[in-house]
């Protein structure tokens, strides 16, 4: 779709914006949202006519792209039949949705209960766990995001967490492998392993395991900059759960349906958990829907017990009827598979010859459609680009390199001292090759703040 220029229509639509519609995670009068016109594709456009390229996928969820025309008749069909229908019910959509995610999920996560997003299924698997175990805490990683709602904000690892955050949550953080900013002085990916494996049997020691309900992880941690993590680490968590009778949650929220060239980022490493979280790229984000795959045995703690939680949403039929197009989509077009094959054949060879020629670049990390660059002023004492947390003046340098992406017509996806590159999962490649060649001109603007 060619995008016509519609500069009056643009304005009012800012005006009423700014008016009227409060946004998450921002000073309100400290921001300047763009007005968008339309999007189609890797693709979308602002009422001026110009066109970005979407290295962000939304918020990392349009896995297929915007638009994609199976999906939204999908939407249609289901509108005409059924718009909606109370969550007691067997209603089809819902029921072919779940059966789809179920024969996706690994192991024996065969029974699926829908929320609204990605924050509320952390919530509920959360109590799950606890009602199972019958214990309170839960045990999470520093450099992680699990959502705004309270206890998933709470279960956050980064300053998002910090104005809800009273101590009086029952969570525990812990730092979880990251051999380029190591906690642990270790030298190697074995190392760092091993010794992160070590820190958090000792922090369950130390908290005392008869009463740690829950260890909850990103499969790989997403916002906070894809690190992936190493070999052997996640198999420990899981025997180290198993030792304590602890519930073992991923949350899948970002990673999931075919970000990482895989179904589930877990299936890259055989591991499965009690639990596993999922939104965003389920339905690709065309209409609001999440849930948590459960396993037999947590299944079975609910058998005759009711659950105490639901709502009034879950499994709304619009949102399933795009869950069961999308994922149809993605097996009839192979989008899983072709985002495993640009990631090693296009990504990651030009993301490495990037960061030869760029002085930025500290590290660059990922896999399939989920990349990360890690930005620094300096290599080698891996000064981050910015401060911690950084705002206002201090966050120029990030700032910079942002607008230099837009201007390019990229739209970057950057938090604190990192960019990723999460375009859709069907992108194609010379829109993937057009984005990486804007990215190395923004990057330019990063070295000039290098020493």
């Amino acid at each position: 779709m060619t995008p016509q220029p519609s500069p009056q229509a643009g304005a009012a639509v800012k005006a009423a914006d700014r008016a009227h519609v409060f946004h998450s995670w921002s000073a309100q009068e400290l921001i300047d949202p763009l007005a968008v016109a339309g999007a189609e594709g890797s693709h979308f456009w602002d009422y001026e006519g110009k066109r970005y390229l979407d290295f962000s996928s939304g918020l990392v969820y349009t896995n297929i792209g915007y638009q994609h025309p199976k999906v939204v008749a999908a939407i249609q069909e289901q509108a005409a039949r059924m718009t909606t229908f109370a969550p007691a019910f067997a209603v089809e959509a819902r029921s072919k949705a779940a059966r789809l995610i179920a024969e996706r999920t690994p192991g024996d996560l065969d029974k699926i209960f829908f929320t609204n997003g990605g924050a509320d299924a952390v919530e509920h698997a959360l109590r799950m766990a606890r009602l199972h175990t019958g214990r309170p805490k839960v045990l999470s990683a520093y450099r992680s995001y699990h959502g705004g709602t309270q206890q998933a904000v709470n279960v956050t690892g980064d300053p998002r967490r910090w104005a809800s955050d009273s101590g009086t949550a029952g969570v525990v953080h812990f730092w979880a492998p990251f051999l380029y900013r190591s906690r642990f002085y270790a030298e190697t990916e074995e190392q760092e392993c091993a010794r992160a494996l070590e820190h958090l049997e000792t922090t369950i020691a130390f908290e005392g395991p008869g009463t740690v309900a829950a260890i909850v992880l990103e499969t790989i941690p997403g916002t906070a900059g894809i690190m992936m993590p190493p070999a052997g680490y996640l198999a420990g968590v899981r025997e180290i759960c198993d030792k304590y009778g602890i519930v073992f949650v991923l949350d899948e929220v970002m990673a999931g349906f075919g970000r990482t060239g895989t179904w589930f980022a877990a299936d890259l490493y055989d591991v499965v958990p009690d639990l596993m979280t999922f939104a965003k790229g389920v339905n690709s984000g065309y209409v609001p829907l999440g849930g948590v795959a459960i396993s037999a045995e947590i299944a079975a703690t609910f058998a005759e017990r009711p659950y105490p939680g639901g709502l009034t949403y879950s499994g709304h039929p619009l949102a399933c009827a795009a869950a069961v197009a999308t994922i149809n989509v993605m097996a009839e077009e192979g989008v899983v598979e072709h985002a495993a094959r640009l990631g090693a054949e296009v990504v990651e060879p030009a993301l490495r010859e990037l960061a030869e020629r760029h002085p930025s670049v500290g590290e660059v990390r990922g896999t399939g459609m989920f990349w990360a660059l890690e930005l620094v002023r300096n290599r080698e004492t891996r000064e981050p680009l910015v401060p911690y947390n950084a705002t206002g003046q201090a966050a120029t340098p990030m700032s910079a390199f942002a607008a230099s992406a837009k201007a390019h017509g990229l739209w970057p996806f950057v938090n604190m001292n990192r960019t990723h590159v999460v375009p859709p999962c069907n992108v194609s490649e010379a829109e993937l090759k057009e984005g990486l060649a804007a990215l190395d001109t923004a990057l330019s603007v990063a070295d000039e703040y290098t020493q």
